[in-house]
């Protein structure tokens, strides 16, 4: 039973990149748009180290607000060797941090090699797995190695939600046979890319849906007037919900608290119902 108290609006934004530069000079404007729009709550994406460490930074600095994810995206996993085992396994016990990640595959710019983003995959992976954290994963173009990556370790799989997810049907089913959640994003509001994702909402179990804007990229295309910088930001996220909304024939209050209860579940949060904030 979803816990309607929560509608119509306390929204939790599972990806926003806030320690990114482009919000250094409004971020604390950017936090109270988002409130007023009614996001409770965000967690910050670590994509390096040295991000990820900012992302705490800024969850410590706004606890009722923000948790951070730990990881190394697969942009930068040959920065990612051996010897930083340990540094990333402190960051994994801090207590702001809720997921390891964002960690997977990327193919589509292949800006490390595939060979160094499937060695760092695997090791965040086994620590993911040996620490029993959940995943934020990232996967563009590499469905293939992503999804036999994920099946050697079926018990970081089962406990990991795939950012983001832009495929079809096929894709979805190959997901979700795994364990994964779904994060959902404005790629659902691009009329031009998003025809095989709004086709596989509808499908994505009510359980294993969450909602994020993955800001300050993918302004959702629905949003009018755009703002003049075009940067995407969590306020947004309302775009997304009522995309997401649409093609699951819901209404949007359902499904803000059906995606807020399925993120305070898998990320182990708690949303105090009245201040509509992190406890």
């Amino acid at each position: 039973m979803v816990d309607t108290t929560l509608t119509p609006l306390a929204l939790i934004d599972i990806g926003a990149n806030l320690a990114h530069d482009s919000f250094d000079a409004d971020r604390d404007a950017v936090l109270e748009r988002a409130r007023a729009a009614g996001v409770a709550a965000m967690i910050v994406t670590g994509s390096t180290l040295d991000d990820s460490e900012k992302a705490i930074a800024l969850a410590r600095r706004y606890p009722d607000r923000l948790r951070a994810t730990a990881g190394v995206h697969p942009h930068h996993a040959t920065d990612l060797q051996a010897g930083d085992s340990g540094r990333l396994s402190d960051l994994l016990a801090d207590p702001m941090v809720v997921a390891a990640g964002e960690c997977g595959l990327d193919y589509f710019r292949n800006i490390s090699p595939p060979a160094e983003q499937r060695r760092a995959f695997e090791m965040q992976l086994g620590i993911a797995e040996r620490l029993g954290r959940p995943l934020f994963l990232h996967q563009r173009d590499a469905h293939a190695d992503f999804l036999a990556l994920l099946r050697a370790h079926p018990a970081a799989a089962a406990r990991a939600v795939l950012h983001c997810f832009t495929g079809g049907l096929q894709e979805l089913e190959d997901c979700l046979a795994l364990g994964l959640s779904v994060g959902v994003t404005g790629w659902v509001c691009d009329e031009r890319r998003g025809q095989a994702l709004r086709e596989a909402v509808p499908r994505i179990p009510v359980e294993r849906l969450m909602l994020e804007t993955d800001s300050p990229y993918l302004l959702p295309r629905t949003i009018h007037p755009k703002p003049a910088h075009r940067r995407n930001e969590p306020a947004f996220l309302t775009a997304v919900l009522d995309e997401t909304a649409r093609h699951r024939d819901q209404t949007p209050a359902i499904l803000a608290a059906e995606t807020t209860a399925n993120a305070c579940r898998f990320f182990g949060l708690t949303l105090n119902n009245s201040a509509n904030a992190l406890i």
